[in-house]
């Protein structure tokens, strides 16, 4: 009796540390499904191993976000290392020839990194899929539009583009493209008018996104019959907006899913704002540090 007692003490110990240890864990990030359903990083990557494209969203100043993508993308070349193709927001489709020279390894890391336009976080966040990307052999798409145009829709407007010479317009998807202002695009207007301190001038800040996001989806489209990654910031694939609805006009039936990155003050469930916004949401600690 008084043995059994004794394991039965141990037993009780060892539930009542485990349940401490449990109640200390500090996860630094949780996984859901769109709906709101718990979920795991293997559900996860099972499912976007069986789309044809995948759009994964960041949170451009968290580093998990940048490490998850990191993974995601080594995890699904394993699944399939001869069909995969990468791109992304962060480089521009005038940087293309450069990109090449690099991942193909024309060219060193200082040749590219000294010419092409790179974001400030580039050697801690886009450095190392670039890199992968060159170890591997794939191929890297720059997708997005030179900047300096999307600078110009914003102050002229889509119709501008129409002047522009046939090199430039080669940069871009082609023309013209599909616009209509939402009231999410003219709250917008609003809140960037305000923050500029404009004196009234109209600006076409939402024309400009949409030469973005028509842009990237006509530059993934050009790689048909491969499994594409594509790394942009949740604006650009949230609630499968943005880029994702161009893509489906050039390219049809081709399957899409969503990834994005959210930070919420408590991760144990999604939260009714970030319901539905991808395929699969990447909740963080908004108390994580931030790289920038």
């Amino acid at each position: 009796m008084e043995k059994t007692v004794k394991i039965l003490f141990l037993i009780l110990a060892v539930m009542t540390a485990n349940i401490a240890v449990q109640a200390q864990d500090k996860p630094a990030y949780a996984v859901f499904e769109g709906d709101g359903k718990r979920a795991d990083y293997g559900l996860m990557l099972k499912a976007l191993a069986g789309a044809d494209v995948i759009f994964i969203g960041e949170t451009h100043n968290c580093p998990v976000a940048h490490w998850i993508e990191y993974e995601l993308t080594r995890d699904l070349w394993e699944k399939d290392p001869d069909g995969l193709v990468l791109g992304a927001e962060m480089f521009e489709t005038d940087n293309q020839l450069l990109v090449n020279e690099y991942v193909t390894g024309m060219i060193s890391s200082d040749k590219f990194e000294s010419e092409a336009k790179l974001w400030d976080n580039y050697y801690t966040d886009y450095y190392p899929l670039l890199s992968f990307a060159r170890e591997k052999g794939l191929e890297f798409v720059a997708t997005n539009v030179p900047r300096r145009y999307a600078s110009y829709v914003k102050d002229h407007g889509l119709e501008a583009l129409e002047k522009l010479p046939a090199e430039a317009r080669s940069l871009m998807a082609p023309l013209p493209i599909d616009f209509e202002a939402s009231e999410e695009d003219e709250a917008m207007f609003g809140f960037m008018k305000l923050i500029s301190g404009s004196d009234g001038e109209k600006s076409y800040f939402a024309e400009a996104q949409a030469l973005k996001d028509a842009t990237m989806a006509w530059s993934i489209a050009q790689n048909p019959g491969r499994r594409f990654i594509h790394y942009n910031g949740n604006f650009h694939s949230d609630f499968h907006g943005g880029i994702i609805p161009y893509f489906h006009k050039y390219c049809p039936g081709k399957t899409v899913m969503t990834v994005c990155c959210v930070r919420q003050d408590d991760i144990s469930a999604l939260g009714e704002e970030n319901l539905g916004r991808a395929d699969f949401i990447v909740c963080v600690p908004v108390d994580m540090t931030m790289s920038y």
